[in-house]
């Protein structure tokens, strides 16, 4: 590595956040980039371990000590060439993936891990802005042709995939735009859109076309695609929320959780929605549901100037610290407070809901 005892010389640091206070007001990211200085410190902490259990860590299986390495000696094309060739999206995952290769990072043994998420968001931010980020497609055409049907995350993943080997790909996507969870899901405040369009418009350069608007099975028939494709993907994703069928569900002011958030997110766009209004302006929210979709609810409450918002979850309050159950380099199931949480909200542990009750709005992210 290019500092062999920077793992003990420099500590783990994040980049500074816009505060909570300010950040409620509006919908836009709120994280800063590092210094030039402290992306090389925090690079350098990497050990280049005979072992890297990051890399078993992370489900794409990056090559993280050498990207680490590249950081450190600025070369910034070496970097995005390892960080690319195992992860198509890298902007996506750099902002809103989970990091389960900061959990097996060897120095997290007695240490704060590397911050490889932060980092590597950073390659591909500089990436771009040095146009290294370019499309992949071959000159020489396979002849192939292939339907991808749905735009959302894994579909996209698909057509990248498949362009640069060489096949012609469509796209198909029954919502307005390309991107899925990551436009529609997902909140501006983790990812605003501009960072997907930027993809989008990288692989439109590539080849892939991207028909929106069109439902497979109504707008085209799946015969259609299946006698003019050689091969068709499909990428519906997961769109049937999970119901709880108990006392009062059917009182007004109960909405599932993509619905609120897919409203919010098209309301940012300025894009046109169907359907009631749903807000939480001023009205008491309950969100049931601990995960990151209940997260993204409570921080779309905070800025939507909800009056309070609790949240509950089914699981009891997990530790703070690893426990003996949790071993390193397993992903350990900790506290985890989001960004959202320090906005502001109340949380529930343990809790099962067995009714419904008159109250002003609840999001189901369970």
């Amino acid at each position: 590595m290019g500092k062999p005892t920077g793992f003990k010389e420099y500590n783990r640091e994040l980049p500074e956040k816009v505060a909570p206070a300010l950040r409620v007001k509006n919908y836009n990211e709120f994280e800063s980039l590092y210094s030039d200085e402290k992306l090389n410190e925090q690079s350098a902490r990497c050990m280049n371990c005979g072992i890297p259990f990051c890399h078993s860590g992370c489900p794409l299986g990056n090559i993280i000590p050498e990207f680490n390495d590249a950081v450190y000696r600025k070369n910034w094309e070496e970097a995005y060439k390892l960080l690319s060739s195992t992860n198509n999206f890298p902007e996506f995952t750099g902002r809103i993936c989970p990091a389960p290769c900061e959990s097996a990072c060897v120095l997290g043994i007695n240490k704060p891990p590397v911050a490889i998420e932060e980092i590597e968001k950073h390659i591909i931010e500089i990436a771009y802005e040095k146009n290294l980020v370019k499309p992949t497609a071959p000159l020489i055409k396979t002849g192939k042709k292939v339907a991808v049907v749905g735009a959302g995350p894994a579909g996209l993943a698909a057509a990248a995939q498949l362009i640069k080997a060489g096949h012609a790909v469509t796209v198909y996507e029954r919502d307005d735009k390309p991107g899925g969870l990551l436009r529609y899901g997902i909140p501006d405040f983790k990812l605003e859109k501009w960072v997907v369009e930027r993809r989008v418009k990288v692989m439109e350069e590539d080849g892939v076309v991207f028909k929106c608007n069109v439902e497979v099975g109504k707008d085209i028939a799946a015969d259609e695609i299946l006698r003019s494709n050689d091969a068709v993907i499909l990428a519906g994703g997961s769109t049937i929320p999970r119901n709880l069928n108990i006392p009062g569900r059917e009182l007004k002011g109960i909405h599932f959780a993509m619905d609120f958030l897919k409203q919010q997110n098209k309301r940012v766009s300025n894009i046109k929605f169907k359907g009631e209004d749903i807000s939480a302006t001023g009205k008491d929210v309950v969100v049931i549901g601990g995960g990151d979709t209940g997260s993204d609810c409570v921080g779309t409450s905070n800025r939507q100037g909800a009056k309070s918002i609790k949240q509950f979850e089914v699981m009891v309050q997990p530790p703070a610290q690893r426990t003996n159950a949790m071993p390193w380099p397993t992903y350990p199931m900790l506290l985890k407070t989001t960004s959202s949480h320090e906005e502001g909200c109340e949380r529930y542990w343990g809790s099962i809901p067995k009714s419904f009750w008159a109250m002003a709005m609840v999001t189901c992210a369970h």
